[in-house]
């Protein structure tokens, strides 16, 4: 079962100074900072995901993460160098695809076969999707659905399997080395079933199961199980955007080889609750904004609402306290009085005394041999600025790996296999 980690330009500084919250006078982004497999002990994924929305954008509200600068290089150096997996990762398996997510609004994909392929080859990718449009919906047995709902979804799939079909021909006319991957969409778990026929009929071995992120798990496997009964023994299944790993076991037994998600990472971050894993479990990360960098603290201090430096002074209590507790000289009690203190000052909305309280007295990352928490100590457990947080987001990314591993699932990586 191989993990593909999406990319979207994540690293970390590892000269980053936590206490005085600078970097280095002479850092250059991508030649100094570190991608999750440079700072791990083990590396975290088996492939890589590259979106070609993620690099290039498209329309006038661009989702382009990279700068003009990068994207030049990224074409020039192509992306296994560019991602530093020419050497000890070279068996790391890089992947692209459109990034549908990002254009699913609009009526037809912005890219043709032609421009995507042409990606895919600049970048120097192993496998490649073809360019898809995305289903939304999903009917169970007895429920009722709009004809003009039917027909808006019967479209999209119409233009997906007829760019499977054009993406096909065109690596065929190229001669190109990248594996060709077509994607099913459906509404249900029969359209599902019908369009892995579709895809096997043009010729795909590789099909990634598209539009499944809002699914249920049960929808999820019911639509497994009714492509099981058209999937050839030789066609393996990918899909985009599901981690789940309870149900791993299940998905594998429907022909499933491969899945990606940036999941794991981002909830580090975006999570209300489940910041930080560990192998059993999940914590909340401890929130001390910046006050010269947080958004809406600045505002509040901008209108008056909260004075700027007592809100200095507070800050600075409360990372003392953590750090101190961090080093077995303050007790939890009195750590925890100090981040409550900052909180009541800045005027959370919610506290969340109880949760914090569980993860300090924890102490999670104490027991941690990622490669990051015994380093970054205390500070990967505070959710404060992007140094800390995509750290606890590539920690994340290696217990996810543990985990996967535990449900019977072992690393591809050893194997150098590339098809």
């Amino acid at each position: 079962m191989r993990f593909f980690f999406p990319d979207s330009q994540d690293q970390v500084d590892p000269m980053f100074d936590f206490v005085t919250e600078e970097h280095p006078v002479h850092r250059i982004r991508q030649r100094d900072d570190r991608y999750a497999h440079e700072v791990l002990q083990h590396r975290p994924f088996d492939g890589l995901l590259i979106s070609k929305s993620i690099v290039d954008g498209h329309g006038a509200r661009t989702s382009a993460r990279y700068t003009a600068g990068a994207r030049n290089r990224l074409y020039r150096e192509r992306a296994r160098r560019f991602f530093r997996l020419d050497e000890v990762h070279r068996d790391v398996l890089i992947m692209g695809d459109c990034g549908a997510f990002t254009y699913f609004n609009e009526e037809e994909p912005p890219y043709s076969v032609a421009e995507v392929l042409d990606f895919y080859e600049y970048c120097g990718l192993d496998w490649g999707v073809a360019p898809d449009h995305i289903v939304f919906g999903f009917v169970r047995d007895g429920d009722p659905i709009p004809d003009e709902m039917i027909s808006e979804w019967e479209r999209r799939l119409d233009i997906t399997l007829n760019n499977a079909r054009l993406f096909l021909d065109e690596v065929s006319r190229r001669n190109c080395d990248i594996v060709p991957i077509g994607v099913a969409h459906g509404w249900s778990a029969d359209s599902y079933a019908q369009s892995v026929s579709d895809l096997q009929d043009l010729g795909y071995v590789k099909i990634a199961m598209g539009g499944m992120v809002p699914l249920r798990s049960n929808d999820i496997v019911s639509s497994l199980e009714a492509s099981s009964g058209v999937r050839k023994p030789e066609t393996e299944l990918h899909l985009l955007g599901i981690t789940r790993v309870d149900e791993m076991r299940r998905f594998a037994q429907h022909g499933v080889t491969s899945f990606d998600s940036t999941s794991p990472f981002r909830q580090a971050f975006k999570d209300d609750t489940d910041n930080y894993y560990t192998l059993d479990s999940t914590y909340v990360a401890i929130k001390v904004p910046q006050v010269d960098g947080n958004a809406s603290l600045k505002r509040q201090i901008k209108a008056g609402k909260v004075d700027q430096r007592a809100a200095i002074l507070a800050e600075r209590s409360c990372l003392e306290g953590l750090r101190a507790y961090d080093a077995g000289e303050l007790p939890v009690e009195q750590a925890l009085q100090r981040v409550l203190d900052y909180e009541d000052l800045v005027g959370v909305k919610k506290t969340r005394e109880a949760e914090y309280l569980r993860t300090l007295s924890a102490r999670p990352w104490k027991d941690c041999g990622c490669g990051i928490c015994e380093e970054a100590g205390i500070e990967v457990i505070m959710f404060r600025g992007s140094e800390r947080n995509k750290r606890r987001g590539f920690h994340n990314l290696a217990v996810f790996r543990d985990r996967i591993s535990r449900n019977g699932f072992h690393s591809l990586q050893t194997t150098g296999e590339h098809t």
